[in-house]
């Protein structure tokens, strides 16, 4: 048996492929698209028997109902994940033979939501692999608050007693997580994506803890802020997602129709690159540049009933902008502007900017973006934290205001989010935090 990962860096998502050892394979938390694990399947000549997910994702559109209907897999479900969708439904310590040598056993882990499970294999019944989805991370576990603050703690206390479910298992077991590093599933952990037992027991402070109240008291003490459409994506995949046998195309859109959509109430996103969009964009657009974090972002600040436009640059993936918004349950898309930003000027139509600035050109006003976490280990003096999501219901000062994030990307979008509501007196400090600390020689202030 032999086990790939495939990583989602943007969304800090792993899913897994597993050879069963008998030219048969199975998935685990597969993506919206899994292209990538069918092409291995496809290219190893394994046969996608069995499609596995261990919880009701918030973060993510499940990929698996669309590949068991399309490579004839059965799914295998928590039964208390309560799917609409046809599914095998397994219950706390059933046992399913996957192989002639491969078996799953699952473990009910309540905690990062209600319906969590883990999955034990064995082969030959020797334990090889634990799959923990959401449950057990490297260096840290799943947050318990994604399910509304009110369960926060006593999902915390389900959390515990799940992770001592594990301590009976050998310490060299390999763990495969399906959160990790980057994703908001998480609280804060390691970098690493797969681990071992004993590993986490030495090294994570929070599988580490044998006293509940202390474990409930430190997990609940370090969640940070996620993201709003975390909220509606677990109904969505439960009832199941709309099936795409093909990734969709994006129809092209002349500047007369981007118009005639934008005053339609429709969105227009532009995911150039920041200094591209600083030089020149359509007014109103937000800026959203096209890198692995995309889709956190579009689903964080863009309610997911609002049609959706792009302006591109021509050598940027549309099929990778396609596959982001689909995998956060944003469908609405109706195109892109052909001949990108260049057509629109051509027509003789206007374009608005937002300078990015050096350090010595800073105002006096500084708001910074990031994540409240990212502020407390270092920021520029007299800089004001207003995390991007929160950025337009804040109150801001009245003077011209520079915007800062880590490197430029998510202060750029805050700025164009400023400038859609009328706002003309704010510039982007150009990369961020580290280029105030390199040009004046000067730490950032901690905390």
């Amino acid at each position: 048996m032999r086990i790939y990962d495939f990583v989602d860096e943007g969304l800090g998502h792993s899913s897994y492929m597993i050879d069963l050892g008998n030219d048969t394979a199975a998935i685990l938390d597969p993506p919206r698209f899994p292209t990538a694990q069918e092409s291995l399947a496809d290219r190893l000549g394994l046969r996608i028997a069995w499609t596995l997910d261990t919880h009701s994702h918030a973060d993510y559109v499940t990929g698996s109902s669309a590949l068991a209907a399309r490579r004839g897999a059965t799914f295998i479900a928590p039964a208390a994940s309560r799917l609409a969708t046809l599914h095998l439904a397994v219950n706390d310590r059933e046992h399913i033979q996957l192989s002639d040598d491969v078996e799953l056993i699952a473990i009910a882990t309540p905690g990062h939501t209600p319906d969590h499970h883990a999955y034990l294999l064995t082969e030959r019944g020797t334990p090889i692999a634990l799959f923990t989805g959401g449950s057990l991370m490297v260096g840290a576990v799943g947050r318990t608050d994604l399910c509304g603050p009110e369960l926060a703690e006593p999902l915390a206390r389900d959390m515990f007693k799940s992770l001592r479910r594990f301590d009976e298992l050998p310490a060299e077991l390999p763990v495969y997580p399906t959160h990790g590093s980057g994703s908001f599933c998480s609280a804060p952990g390691g970098s690493l994506r797969t681990t071992t037992l004993g590993r986490e027991l030495v090294e994570n402070q929070l599988f580490a803890i044998h006293d509940e109240d202390t474990f409930v008291q430190q997990l609940l003490s370090g969640f940070g802020s996620f993201p709003t459409y975390f909220a509606r994506l677990p109904e969505l995949n439960r009832l199941g997602p709309t099936r795409y046998d093909n990734l969709p195309r994006l129809a092209t859109l002349s500047p007369d129709d981007l118009e005639r959509h934008a005053a339609a109430a429709g969105v227009i996103i532009d995911v150039r690159p920041v200094a591209k969009f600083a030089a020149g964009h359509i007014s109103g657009s937000i800026s959203n540049t096209l890198r692995p974090q995309f889709a956190s972002w579009l689903g964080w600040l863009v309610e997911p009933n609002r049609s959706l436009a792009f302006v591109l640059d021509a050598d940027q993936n549309r099929d990778d902008l396609v596959r982001q918004c689909l995998n956060i349950g944003h469908e609405h898309l109706v195109g892109e502007l052909i001949g990108g930003l260049d057509a629109w000027i051509a027509t003789g139509r206007r374009v608005n900017m937002i300078p990015l600035v050096d350090p010595s050109l800073m105002t006096p006003d500084v708001v910074d973006v990031r994540q409240a976490s990212e502020f407390e280990m270092g920021h520029v003096p007299g800089a004001v934290n207003v995390e991007l999501a929160q950025l337009t219901a804040a109150h801001l000062s009245d003077q011209p205001l520079t915007v800062m994030c880590g490197h430029g990307e998510r202060a750029m979008t805050g700025a164009s989010l400023l400038a859609a509501g009328g706002r003309t007196d704010v510039v982007v400090l150009d990369g961020g935090s580290d280029t105030w600390s390199s040009a004046f020689a000067t730490p950032l202030e901690v905390g």
